[in-house]
């Protein structure tokens, strides 16, 4: 079995920062593509952020210059830096995970989510 766990959620005033974390653990053979998603009330959940296992990133437009995805192989982690955050930005955030547990098992998985809201 594998676990995402996220941290780093929080209030912060429109304009502030926020760097939310997510370590996967378990039976780890290894982690492809590591993300993060987000989910407003009453809105379906989107894509934020992703990055590939070689660093290649994708972006939302509406955080593209704003956020920046990053992650450490090493300890399998990925990292949301969020900056100049915005009210619409409010939502639970999810990490999202491809995790090869044995050479030939792929599977997806996600975390609990962190509440990030953006507020004054």
């Amino acid at each position: 079995q594998v676990q995402l766990a996220e941290s780093g959620g929080g209030l912060v005033q429109p304009g502030g920062s926020l760097r939310l974390s997510c370590a996967a653990s378990g039976s780890i053979f290894s982690v492809n593509a590591m993300g993060w998603y987000r989910q407003a009330p009453g809105k379906q959940r989107e894509l934020v952020a992703r990055i590939s296992s070689g660093g290649s990133t994708n972006y939302a437009d509406s955080v593209k210059g704003r956020f920046t995805i990053s992650r450490d192989n090493g300890k399998n982690t990925v990292y949301l830096q969020m900056n100049s955050l915005k009210p619409e930005d409010t939502a639970v955030y999810y990490c999202n995970a491809d995790v090869q547990t044995s050479p030939r098992g792929l599977y997806n998985y996600w975390g609990q989510g962190t509440q990030v809201t953006v507020s004054s």
